[in-house]
């Protein structure tokens, strides 16, 4: 059943696309394309808008560009011959934005990774992480390149897999290069082992996870976040993993060279939990900013004048109590400074060992690390209601602008709930005062398993029945309606039962 205030418009785009192509892929690219024009001609926008975009995204393929163009007439003359046009409802041109700009998630975060200092880039093509990498090498064209000599500054390489992928960011950060990978959820799963090798020999590498729905294929072309149990704890034995969420292109950008710093600070892998919401939609956020007198944080690398003195230098050794070591880069120092890399067991010097004490160490000092780890990311965001209540709401990433228009009408129905954004895992301990201070805590995400519920009672201890589940995931974006009607009813059940 149709809702009653819905006016429903028929255009046959199969019927369309059957008439004028024979190929099956033909049919399916500009199915969309015809969708775009028929749209175009209902809400008045003008052809020559399209048309302008096409030619810049088909560029020297000109006849790529003639029948991209070709397709949206045909969506055009469809609604002038069998419609009524345009709509009441109209798309007006525009470039007032106030001081935001319009940009997409993906592209954010490549150009964060540039401006974080990344010089290597080693990825395999998975929908909807592509466009990172590419974004990266744009803005590596752009600012790269030294103008003297033509030399280029960077290294991108599109690897044969993902495996291959992981290694070669990994060994770029093995040798003191700030190196990424960009991939997807079924990417995740591939990398696990090698995701193991860095937690566990502590090399520095940065993951820039655009999540869609899974298991396996899954949903590649709708959204979730259901990646965040198989990254935080990614690869066999005791593993955890740093993860950030970014809510907007801001934050991508933000937060990608936030990756990097932490990396190099942690000499561990650092995840960016982006989804295909943020990163393939166009979305208004504030304007990049960047302090150009910044200086990377490089973390604790030994220098060759202080091995020259007689530093000691192990390189598992918690000198500082904060369960990070000192490293070196490879070549430092002729004689002094030099240790063996291995996934295997190890003591405080980096020689192989599997006794007891030894592991323990290693392992107990990990858990340290992973401690300090909460005090460097990015901390949770509280927004409290303009009452005093029992209820409150953890949510994070993409689920924010739905979350904001939530809490706002639920505030005008007399529900009253603060609410937290989580930025990062570990958590902080501001994350376990937030939820004892309230008699029930709804859980907003994305996915079917409430993972960042299950994360939030796995590592804080707390009780789960005061834990509510609010769960999106069929694959679209999450709205501010299915959230407030998850809240109130769960009210409305809490006030019978008491």
């Amino acid at each position: 059943m149709f809702r009653a205030d819905v006016h429903n418009m028929g255009v046959p785009l199969t019927e369309i696309t059957n008439a004028a192509y024979t190929d099956p892929r033909q049919r399916q690219l500009f199915k969309n394309i015809i969708y775009v024009g028929a749209l175009s001609a209902l809400l008045d926008v003008d052809a020559d808008v399209f048309e302008k975009l096409f030619s810049e995204q088909f560029k020297g393929k000109e006849r790529l560009l003639d029948s991209n163009i070709q397709a949206l007439h045909m969506g055009r003359d469809y609604v002038k011959q069998h419609l009524q046009y345009p709509l009441g409802i109209r798309v007006r041109r525009s470039d007032k934005v106030g001081n935001q700009i319009f940009t997409d998630g993906n592209s954010a975060a490549g150009l964060g990774c540039v401006y974080g200092g990344a010089t290597v880039a080693a990825w395999y093509p998975i929908t909807p992480s592509s466009s990172v990498p590419e974004a990266f090498q744009k803005y590596c064209d752009k600012f790269r390149i030294e103008e003297a000599t033509g030399q280029h500054k960077y290294a991108i390489v599109q690897a044969e897999d993902e495996l291959a992928s992981i290694g070669m960011a990994i060994g770029a950060g093995w040798n003191g290069a700030r190196a990424f990978t960009a991939t997807s959820g079924a990417g995740i799963s591939l990398m696990t082992e090698f995701i193991g090798l860095a937690y566990f020999a502590e090399i520095p590498v940065t993951l820039i996870n655009v999540q869609r729905g899974g298991p396996s294929t899954g949903m590649p072309t709708r959204t979730q976040q259901s990646d965040l149990l198989s990254c935080a704890y990614a690869s066999h034995g005791d593993t955890k993993h740093v993860l950030l969420f970014p809510q907007d292109p801001y934050e991508c950008f933000t937060h990608s060279a936030a990756a990097l710093d932490l990396a190099d600070r942690l000499q561990t892998p650092i995840f960016v939990m982006s989804d295909l919401d943020i990163g393939m939609n166009q979305r208004l956020c504030k304007p990049f900013d960047w302090d150009d007198t910044k200086e990377y944080d490089r973390g604790k690398v030994m220098t060759a004048a202080e091995l020259e003195a007689g530093k000691d230098f192990g390189r598992y050794n918690d000198v500082d109590g904060d369960g990070i070591p000192w490293r070196t880069y490879p070549g430092t120092h002729p004689k002094r400074g030099s240790y063996f890399t291995r996934g295997t067991s190890k003591d405080a010097y980096a020689r192989y060992s599997e006794r007891g004490p030894d592991y323990i160490y290693n392992m107990e000092r990990l858990l340290k690390k992973f401690k300090t780890a909460a005090t460097l990311v990015p901390q949770p965001l509280l927004r409290e209601a303009k009452e005093k209540t029992p209820l409150g709401a953890i949510y994070f990433g993409s689920t924010s602008p739905a979350m904001r228009e939530a809490l706002d009408v639920l505030e005008d129905g007399g529900v009253h709930v603060d609410a937290m954004r989580l930025q990062a895992f570990p958590f902080p301990q501001s994350v376990l005062d937030f939820i004892n201070s309230h008699e029930r805590v709804f859980v907003v995400e994305q996915n079917r398993d409430a993972q960042m519920r299950t994360m939030l009672i796995n590592e804080l201890e707390v009780d789960p029945a005061k834990m509510v589940r609010v769960l999106h995931y069929d694959g679209t974006p999450i709205t501010a309606r299915f959230i407030v009607a998850a809240i109130q009813n769960s009210v409305a059940t809490l006030k019978e039962t008491v």
